[in-house]
């Protein structure tokens, strides 16, 4: 993106929300999620002087194989199991293709789209 012309052009790093609540036993993908947190201020930040704008969706629960899970129950932080609400994937896509059609002029440096009642603001 720096050597082209013209020069920039835009990266949407996939996040989680649990970098900011992580689930119980989840230190590994936590930690990674932490960095690409950090990757994305790091790489926005620099980024600016080339054209370059970066941002970042974190996701909650959509309905993919990943978090088929949920509908037979995880652990809560509380140690019991619930079933946890999904969401169409489509809502993901949806707000990437926003974010990718912004002009560069514009950024949406942080997003989180998520089932609406899974447990995440108050979790813990």
């Amino acid at each position: 993106m720096k050597g082209q012309t013209p020069q920039g052009g835009r990266i949407i790093n996939n996040g989680s929300i649990s970098a900011y609540a992580p689930r119980p036993f989840s230190a590994p993908y936590t930690a990674t999620k932490h960095a690409i947190s950090g990757l994305t201020r790091s790489t926005a930040l620099d980024g600016r002087r080339h054209n370059i704008a970066c941002g970042q969706i974190d996701i909650g629960n959509a309905a993919t194989e990943m978090t088929e899970r949920m509908a037979a129950g995880v652990i809560q932080a509380d140690g019991s199991t619930k079933v946890e609400p999904r969401m169409d994937v489509k809502h993901v896509a949806d707000a990437v293709v926003h974010m990718a059609g912004l002009p560069l002029d514009a950024n949406v440096l942080f997003m989180t789209v998520m089932a609406t009642n899974m447990p995440f603001v108050g979790r813990g």
